[in-house]
């Protein structure tokens, strides 16, 4: 079947992480999909830092596997190291991030895309979009080929007008070695969207033989390392590789501060707005001129190759001054360079301009995922593209829109925040964005999600068999410890060593249980917990879960209340195309706002700002509350 006469259902622009997920879900879902990439070399190539997870973006990657993505998969087959973070703090803060190798990753990823029916890809450039009206029909290519689709969604990443900066030197390109996207921009101001610039940054790369790690802090990964999929099938790592940390100085400061009048970040050549939490190096120098020095972290690129990730180090200053300033960090003095930093400055489109479905208002049938809607980071992207290619394939085969709440999933947090709120600087998740992050925590993000991926067609029977399986297992264990009791002799030794009240009479286990002082490693030291477990053939991840569910009840009731209340608002929708101007009570500002944004429920409408409880208040009469 060829593509000149091909009508696809969907058709995806941009091979990186928002459309290897897009295209694997739509196609996944039974949508005839076609994804256009100008390198099938490097599907979801790892542009920055080879690394999945961290602080909030580890939720969204266990969200995207238990819903049916692969992000998770294809990280936990190419890892090298893996980290819990934040286990210091409560659970909703824990953070999976796992180190991948950036060769084997992309490989990966290309490899589970060929394996996905309903799936054709094609090596060419995007450079417009084809329009019936106002519903968009398909794509030309730079080849001058016209290709008919239903839906398309476009994920440019970095590549809409990308320029790239090395210190005076300025040139066209999407990332290193790969040029730029052009013509897509045009097509679609000209249609009426409103865009705007964006800039984001890299390190150098250096070649580890030239380092001296012995003046380094070696950092390396958890002692029993986790996985990021729920799958049963992936096994954790036994292996792993270690990062290691290092320091900037002042000398190196002032080394760097010499280069700042050829910065084109000072000298006013850079339009675009930078990460507020993923700083260049002269950025952090010059906003913390009362910091003497900041960490660096040395991450390996893989398994088998020399190239190291410089994290921290993160400039668009000249590559002699690069040169220079970074001889004077510990470890540093003998370096050899594989790649210069560079900054990057691209296209984006405010979000505002999307529906929760990711569907543009403006033109039909188009979705946008990924950095185009002005986020920062592969997870965000990623979980993007999924929710993108769901609705794609939903509109092809007239089903509803799938749209995750806030109190569901991180992802809904995150399409929410750019729909309601917009972004004005590159939007990363952190689990503050998340007023329920005691509910939308890592380790229950398969219990959230897989019956929803499920009921949709994307996550398969064994997840769900899987997820139905560790509820009962975590149920049948609570009610073992709510109706169990505990004498005195057995438990207040382990009571006593952990330094909290010892008792005496029995107990039920659920009280000892819900003690901060006591974990449940400590209760399996008790034999009828032990042949209890045993016996019922309880995993890790099952006494994790019941461990959460007994000393955070409380809390996580609290939250379900509020989540509760707030979705009665939820339920409250606003007709398409109000006239909010009609609204004599409610401000001038929240009607330009409401007007502006249009949101479809009055939930949505007292998260905008502007919106005023009073203006809320007044909607809720007009709606008939």
């Amino acid at each position: 079947m060829s593509i000149y006469t091909t009508q696809y259902d969907v058709i995806v622009i941009g091979g990186g992480h928002a459309g290897s997920e897009a295209a694997a879900s739509a196609a996944n879902l039974g949508a005839h999909t076609l994804l256009i990439t100008m390198s099938l070399q490097n599907i979801a190539q790892m542009s920055c830092n080879p690394a999945m997870g961290g602080i909030a973006k580890g939720q969204i990657v266990r969200e995207i596997d238990a819903l049916g993505g692969y992000s998770a998969i294809i990280t936990d087959k190419t890892a090298i190291q893996f980290k819990m973070l934040n286990k210091s703090k409560g659970p909703a803060m824990w953070s999976p991030r796992a180190q991948s190798d950036r060769m084997r990753f992309a490989e990966a990823w290309r490899q589970q895309l060929e394996g996905v029916d309903n799936l054709d890809m094609f090596q060419d450039s995007v450079n417009g979009l084809l329009f019936d009206g106002d519903t968009v029909v398909g794509v030309k290519t730079a080849l001058g080929i016209n290709i008919n689709a239903k839906t398309v969604i476009v994920t440019a990443g970095t590549f809409l007008n990308g320029l790239i900066h090395i210190g005076e030197k300025t040139f066209g390109g999407g990332r290193a070695g790969e040029s730029a996207s052009t013509g897509i921009t045009e097509d679609l101001v000209e249609k009426g969207f409103e865009s705007g610039r964006m800039k984001t940054g890299t390190p150098p790369r250096v070649d580890a033989r030239s380092l001296d790690f012995s003046k380094m802090i070696e950092q390396p990964g958890d002692a029993m390392p986790c996985k990021f999929s729920y799958l049963q099938d992936i096994k954790p790592l036994k292996e792993q590789r270690s990062c290691y940390m290092t320091y900037t100085s002042q000398e190196v400061h002032d080394l760097l501060r010499e280069g700042f009048d050829r910065s084109p970040m000072f000298t006013g050549r850079i339009d675009g707005v930078g990460p507020r939490y993923c700083p260049s190096i002269e950025d952090k120098i010059d906003r913390f001129a009362s910091k003497d020095r900041h960490q660096m972290f040395i991450e390996p690129e893989g398994w088998n190759t020399n190239e190291i990730y410089v994290n921290g180090f993160s400039t668009s200053l000249p590559d002699d001054i690069q040169d220079k300033a970074i001889r004077k960090v510990a470890g540093f003095e003998n370096v050899k360079f594989l790649r210069y930093g560079y900054a990057i400055e691209y296209d984006f489109f405010p979000p505002t301009q999307l529906k929760h479905s990711l569907e543009t208002k403006l033109i039909k049938n188009l979705y946008f995922a990924g950095q185009i809607n002005g986020t920062t980071g592969y997870e965000e992207a990623a979980a993007q593209g999924l929710m993108a290619g769901i609705n794609a394939a939903h509109n092809v085969q007239n089903k509803e829109p799938f749209i995750l709440k806030r109190n569901e999933a991180y992802i809904g947090v995150l399409i929410d925040d750019l729909i309601t709120k917009g972004t004005d600087e590159p939007y990363r998740m952190f689990t503050s964005r998340a007023e329920y992050r005691t509910l939308l925590r890592q380790d229950n993000a398969d219990l959230r999600l897989t019956p929803k991926g499920f009921e949709i067609g994307l996550a398969s029977k064994e997840r769900l068999d899987r997820v139905i399986e560790k509820q009962e297992k975590t149920d049948l264990f609570i009610k073992f410890l709510m109706e169990t009791s505990v004498r005195p002799e057995e438990i207040n030794p382990i009571l006593e060593e952990r330094n909290t009240a010892i008792i005496s009479q029995p107990m039920k286990m659920i009280r000892i249980a819900s003690r901060p002082q006591i974990d449940f490693l400590d209760l399996q030291k008790l034999v009828k917990v032990k042949e209890f477990v045993v016996q019922n053939n309880l995993d890790a991840e099952v006494i994790e879960q019941a461990e959460i569910h007994v000393k955070y009840a409380g809390y996580i009731a609290k939250e379900k209340n509020n989540a509760d209340k707030l979705n009665r608002l939820e339920n409250v929708k606003i007709p398409i195309n109000f006239d909010y101007h009609k609204l004599k009570s409610v401000s001038i500002e929240a009607k330009q706002k409401l007007t502006k944004i249009q949101p479809t429920t009055i939930a949505q409408a007292s998260r905008i700002s502007g919106v005023s409880p009073s203006d809320v208040s007044v909607l809720l009469v007009y709606m008939g509350r």
